[in-house]
């Protein structure tokens, strides 16, 4: 069976090139980069020509990144670091209800220390009510964490105009570019951000590697307590193979962005448009035009998420319902569930609302009240642009009476895409089927 991968926007393949340039730091190029030999000296320049490649791609100095762990840890360094250095200035923090658990735990942690975090509501599109944005900051507010793009719905806000309300002011603002770096255009001072977030995995690079921008004046204190590395500012031996994956992943990213944003563009409008065309009550989830070009999030009529992508990886397709940090949740995704409800996808099955309010109509603390779950079921198709399926036809079989609850039997036949996928489902009832 030929396999066929549709969730990039849990992780990415990195291409030879990238494994080829970790090659020789996971063997001969062996040395500890803080080491004053030859042996060290030789990890420490690769580690330092990843920096600057890295750098280059967000429009930063070498000198402002840090390499990490993880995404996750970058977060949590920039969310729990930065509260903590600003704590004798005030005690409030903003941010989404629609953000990766990283951003959410991190400002849990932090309530448990006593500051006040605001969770703004967004709108039926995943956007962030600007309205609501600047009735939240105030003179206690010293950190703000709102992400770039959306690792569900793929919604991408506007940071710089965001930043640029509160650039007289003192505060922090930090967004996670886990899912838009190297996807879409990212550049520090366009943007305005003093911290951004990335992870080399969801852009074709290794795992196990992250990094952190850090504006130049606006230091963190160390998260990590140890040696001096990285400047002393994280402790650790560096990732020297990881790091230099992720700096070729950045150079590799920077090279053909501009012409892969247009071909995904092009590739994810043709792909929606036939699935319209062929399976009845679906919607797209996020923003028409804002959005990430490689992200189709899409909710059906009726059905469980869960077990839809259990069928469709036994046809050989991999998506998701979610985020990879939360498969196996019995619960929605809160990136649905606090969206408004806008034809009907995202609101509580027990709450009826308007399509032009959001959820909840006021921000304030997260709630997690309410036991609902979604009317539809999301299926997230990303990153199309690598399937290697020219000239093949693959088969869906839908044929799961529980989860589309379906009254009479059903066949619906599609026809074949540009790039020769072919989309055919048959739905049938069987009194015995589960």
């Amino acid at each position: 069976m030929r396999r066929i991968y549709l969730d990039h926007n849990a992780t990415t393949p990195p291409p030879p090139a990238v494994s080829e340039a970790m090659q020789p730091y996971l063997g001969p190029e062996f040395g500890n980069p803080s080491s004053i030999h030859s042996f060290g000296r030789r990890t420490k320049a690769a580690l330092e020509r990843a920096r600057e490649k890295t750098a280059r791609l967000l429009g930063a100095e070498a000198g402002e990144i840090v390499f990490t762990s993880s995404g996750t840890e970058s977060i949590n360094w920039a969310l729990i670091g930065g509260a903590r250095a600003r704590r004798d200035q005030g005690r409030r923090i903003i941010t989404t209800q629609i953000e990766h658990p990283a951003v959410l735990e991190s400002c849990g942690y932090l309530e448990r220390e006593g500051f006040e975090v605001i969770y703004l509501p967004v709108d039926n599109t995943g956007l962030v009510l600007l309205d609501k944005f600047k009735e939240a900051v105030t003179l206690e507010t010293i950190l703000i964490s709102i992400a770039h793009a959306n690792n569900v719905v793929g919604t991408i806000q506007p940071i710089a105009e965001l930043r640029e309300f509160i650039s007289h002011k003192n505060i922090l603002f930090h967004t996670d570019a886990v899912q838009s770096t190297g996807k879409i255009p990212v550049d520090v001072n366009e943007l305005g951000v003093d911290l951004l977030s990335f992870s080399g995995h969801k852009l074709y690079g290794p795992k196990g590697i992250g990094g952190l921008y850090v504006r130049r004046g606006k230091g963190l204190p160390p998260f990590l307590h140890g040696g001096a590395q990285e400047q002393g500012r994280r402790a650790g031996t560096e990732n020297v193979a990881g790091a230099v994956g992720l700096g070729k992943a950045c150079e590799l990213a920077g090279e053909k962005l501009a012409a892969d944003v247009l071909y995904l563009r092009r590739l994810a409008r043709t792909l929606w448009e036939n699935l319209q065309g062929r399976i009845p009550n679906i919607s797209l989830n996020g923003h028409a035009t804002e959005r990430l070009p490689g992200t189709l999030n899409i909710s059906f009529g009726a059905g469980d998420g869960a077990s839809l992508v259990r069928r469709l990886d036994l046809e050989g397709i991999a998506v998701s319902s979610g985020p990879a940090c939360k498969a196996g949740a019995s619960e929605p995704s809160t990136v649905l569930l606090y969206r408004s409800p806008g034809n009907g996808v995202g609101a509580r099955a027990d709450t009826e609302r308007h399509p032009d309010q959001s959820w909840p109509g006021e921000y304030g603390r997260r709630g997690r009240g309410g036991g609902g779950s979604l009317r539809e079921t999301s299926w997230m198709l990303t990153k199309i642009h690598l399937i290697p399926i020219c000239n093949q036809y693959i088969q869906i079989s839908y044929r799961c009476y529980r989860c589309f609850g379906l009254s009479q039997a059903e066949t619906t036949k599609g026809v074949c895409f540009p790039w020769h996928f072919r989309l055919e489902t048959s739905r049938k009832i069987k009194k015995n089927q589960r």
